[in-house]
């Protein structure tokens, strides 16, 4: 029988299972792959309702008073990637579609399953959860700014202000307040309690079927543009081998503990592919299929590097002490 503990145990197989699945969908059945397109957001925003439900609001707060960690990580994702990732695009330049897709990507640290990669890389997924609203509000304040620094008067053609606020709305504004409500109503009886705990199997299973979807909708993207796709895998493989050895040097300057220094690592390295999804998508048509299709493209290689992730983090970068 398959129980909830054992199904997260093994996320990781579902999700690489999700990621094949999609891809035979979107190869096979274009059609179906089209269809699915508009779903895209909706199954993200009940994704995040699922794992906003399951954070303990109340009981984070202590986690706030780590400032060393909060310090650390804020310096990891805001000044640490951008200069990572701004060095990587000298060495490997890309045309401004795809630049987009890349910057969009990779200067948004990930506030979704970064906590469960980071409880399966033995890191402090509480404080991983305490610093998803910080990092979302100031990774939306400084993506334009981003954008305009090294992409310059080119963005301002493309980039509007309104899928920004959408997105925010959609995906993390109402999906935010819904779990609130639901903590809120769960003490009131049983069977609100009830609705409480049954929330708890949503995550994976929805993780699951959000990289379904997305790849299902997007992977005919990223085929009929193969040989742009290849090109941008260098950037992401280095972004990947490099920000684990740069967050170690962060971790050791605060002199953070072992478990922090892990969530450090992870929330560093892993990146919010599927929350700027939309607002890829939002863009000019000759932006928006390849800026998608690099941000999907991103999305497996990071997944396949999350799998080592969660073995070398714990067992070479930053051991038990």
């Amino acid at each position: 029988m398959l129980t909830r503990e054992t199904m997260e145990r093994q996320q990781t197989w579902f999700y690489v299972m999700a990621l094949f699945a999609g891809a035979w969908i979107g190869l096979a059945a274009p059609a179906w792959g089209n269809l699915l397109h508009d779903a895209v957001s909706p199954v993200l925003a009940v994704l995040l309702y699922s794992m906003f439900v399951q954070i303990p609001f109340m009981e984070i707060r202590a986690s706030w008073s780590n400032l060393h960690f909060m310090a650390a990580l804020l310096i990891a994702n805001f000044i640490a990637v951008p200069i990572v990732v701004w060095l990587l695009t000298l060495v490997f330049p890309q045309s401004l579609g795809v630049l987009m897709g890349v910057y969009l990507v990779l200067l948004t640290p990930c506030i979704d399953y970064v906590i469960v990669f980071t409880q399966l890389g033995r890191g402090n997924e509480k404080l991983m959860l305490a610093a998803t609203p910080l990092l979302f509000v100031v990774q939306m304040l400084l993506l334009p700014v981003y954008l305009w620094l090294f992409m310059g008067s080119d963005v301002a053609a493309v980039m509007k202000a309104g899928p920004f606020v959408e997105a925010f709305l959609l995906l993390i504004v109402v999906p935010l307040l819904l779990a609130v409500m639901t903590q809120a109503w769960s003490k009131k009886g049983v069977s609100a309690q009830r609705l409480l705990h049954a929330t708890a199997w949503l995550p994976v299973p929805m993780m699951a079927l959000v990289l379904v979807v997305v790849v299902a909708s997007q992977i005919g993207k990223v085929y009929s543009d193969l040989t742009i796709i290849l090109n941008v895998i260098p950037i992401y493989v280095a972004f990947l081998i490099i920000m684990p050895w740069i967050s170690r040097v962060i971790v050791k300057f605060f002199r953070l503990g072992t478990g922090a220094g892990r969530t450090l690592i992870f929330s560093a390295a892993t990146r919010n592919s599927l929350v700027v999804l939309p607002l890829a998508l939002s863009l000019s048509p000759e932006w928006a299929t390849i800026a998608a299709a690099v941000i999907v493209t991103q999305t497996m290689v990071e997944l396949a590097g999350e799998l080592i992730y969660i073995r070398l983090v714990p067992g070479v970068i930053m051991r038990d002490r």
